[in-house]
């Protein structure tokens, strides 16, 4: 089909160029000019503006936060206007802004899918995401192709698209809490004596394995913060989403108030370029180990 994008960051230049692997005509947009063009030399086209991308077949969005998705793609007048059945948004953004999306793409009749992903961008670029979707059963099955294209798995979570945000939240809540938890054992064990790739070889061997604490836990072990492949600013906005989403809900996080200062820690000693691992060098300054 024809498909729309808007959003060439790291994460969707990978996704735009799975679409156009997959066959369909893709038509992008960005900010800035240069993943333009080299989407168009994969054989992509170029949109004039957002509206030119939600008048394909289908319109894809992955921008980096609240602020852009409602400056960008919840204008009335672009949803009133849009040729498109579905707009599948990629992005990570609060409930409160999945509900308001929500409501907004139902009263201009233009369906709508919440599709968060988990993955780098190398993962996006070999359309191995695995994604996070939530909306009615017809426009969950026109994104299907969509989502296939870009993704190794779909999960779901529901009728409603703010069910695929809350789950998204949920989990980058749940990773952000075992990069402290790993940085804080990875202190402890440095302090007397034990060598933290030691211990995090023996975790990630035993009590837990999987790609979080061989992954993330060699790089709090090796203090290896660059390149980035989630900033760490990033990762204080989804601890942010996490916080506001419990207090709305009344569901209390105390383990979010340590993130958030960790992370704002992490930022104030000039940190906001690396990969949101770097939270770890917090744990080692509060244990007085050398930088």
């Amino acid at each position: 089909m024809t498909v729309g994008f808007v959003g060439l960051g790291a994460m969707g230049q990978g996704m735009a160029a799975s679409l156009l692997r997959a066959g369909h005509r893709v038509r992008v947009w960005n900010r800035s000019p240069e993943p333009v063009a080299a989407l168009v030399a994969q054989g992509a086209e170029a949109a004039d503006g957002p509206a030119d991308a939600f008048a394909a077949e289908a319109v894809v969005s992955m921008l980096a936060n609240d602020e852009a998705v409602e400056r960008l793609l919840l204008d009335p007048a672009l949803l009133a206007g849009a040729d498109a059945s579905v707009h599948v948004n990629m992005a990570t953004i609060s409930v409160a802004l999945a509900e308001r999306a929500e409501a907004l793409h139902a009263a201009h009749g233009l369906g709508y899918v919440a599709a968060p992903v988990l993955g780098r961008p190398p993962v996006a670029a070999a359309g191995e995401l695995n994604i996070l979707a939530a909306g009615s059963p017809a426009a969950l099955a026109a994104a299907e192709p969509l989502l296939a294209a870009m993704g190794r798995r779909t999960w779901y979570f529901g009728e409603r698209p703010p069910q695929a945000n809350t789950a998204k939240i949920s989990t980058n809540f749940l990773l952000a809490c075992a990069i402290e938890s790993m940085a804080e054992a990875c202190s402890l064990a440095e302090a007397n004596g034990v060598r933290p790739v030691d211990l995090i070889e023996m975790l990630s061997g035993t009590l837990f394995p999987g790609p979080v604490y061989s992954g993330y836990g060699a790089m709090v072990a090796e203090r290896r913060y660059e390149p980035a492949g989630f900033r760490l600013p990033l990762g204080l906005k989804d601890v942010n989403l996490a916080l506001t989403a419990g207090a709305d809900a009344h569901v209390p996080l105390p383990f979010g108030g340590i993130l958030r200062d960790a992370f704002l820690d992490a930022l104030a000693h000039g940190d906001g370029e690396k990969d949101w691992a770097a939270v770890a060098a917090v744990a080692r300054r509060r244990a007085g180990l050398p930088a």
